[in-house]
């Protein structure tokens, strides 16, 4: 069963971005496909998603916590024309940030859904509010 979460942080971000959450699962498909920009270690994966009418080229970066199973999480986007990447510093504090994510049981993740601290975006490949079709 994979569940894919946003972080606060990156959900205030995309808001702004008009990045969708649609977007955002279709992204995990493709890294489930093996269909990654980088691995930047410590479980952080770095993925182009394309933006509304821009495409992938041009569109943003996103950073996912994860170990390609059946939790992913996106913790820091970018546009491209903002910035090339994270420094050395913000990579190791979003390490930090993914081994805590990893290590949330299922339990402490609903919590976190409930507080507001995570959103989920999709679970099982299905963003959160679509009806599936018979």
């Amino acid at each position: 069963m994979r569940r894919v979460f946003k972080t606060r942080h990156f959900a205030r971000w995309s808001r702004k971005a008009v990045l969708t959450d649609a977007a955002l699962c279709q992204a995990v498909d493709e890294m489930s496909n093996g269909l990654i920009d980088a691995d930047l270690g410590g479980n952080v994966l770095k993925k182009r998603v394309a933006m509304p009418g821009r495409g992938k080229s041009a569109g943003a970066r996103v950073l996912v916590a994860t170990r390609k199973a059946d939790r992913w999480f996106f913790v820091f986007g970018f546009e491209k024309n903002e910035r090339a990447s994270v420094s050395p510093s913000e990579l190791e504090a979003l390490q930090e940030q993914a081994r805590a994510l990893l290590a949330l049981s299922g339990v402490q993740l609903d919590a976190a859904v409930e507080h507001g601290a995570l959103q989920e975006v999709c679970h099982d490949g299905q963003a959160e509010g679509e009806k599936s079709h018979p």
